[in-house]
């Protein structure tokens, strides 16, 4: 039901370090766009997800769950062993594929 919220929060972190200006050869720092487009298109995926299955509405409060008594605790649990592990793959993913595509770059030049 809130899953989305941990990549929500990373996308949106993300896209603040790319704006920030940071200038680095660093290959994490040269594909950060891609883990950008990542974030944003999965947050968004789940959105219409939750969307079409119910647990988010148009009206407040938003989130099914949060009309539910103990409804906060329900949804903070899911953000945590739900969301955040889902970012975190994707992160890690993200960081093998940028490795790969820097020793491979390497082994071309040479």
């Amino acid at each position: 039901m809130a899953c989305f919220i941990a990549p929500l929060v990373e996308a949106i972190a993300v896209t603040a370090i790319r704006k920030s200006g940071l200038k680095n050869n660093s290959p994490f720092l040269q594909h950060l766009p891609d883990l950008e487009k990542m974030l944003w298109g999965g947050t968004l995926m789940l959105i219409v997800d939750h969307i079409i299955n119910g647990e988010l509405t148009w009206t407040f409060p938003f989130f099914t769950s949060l009309g539910e008594t103990g409804g906060a605790a329900i949804l903070w649990r899911e953000v945590l062993t739900v969301g955040v592990p889902m970012a975190l793959v994707l992160t890690v993913a993200w960081a093998g594929w940028v490795l790969l595509k820097a020793r491979d770059a390497r082994a071309s030049r040479a």
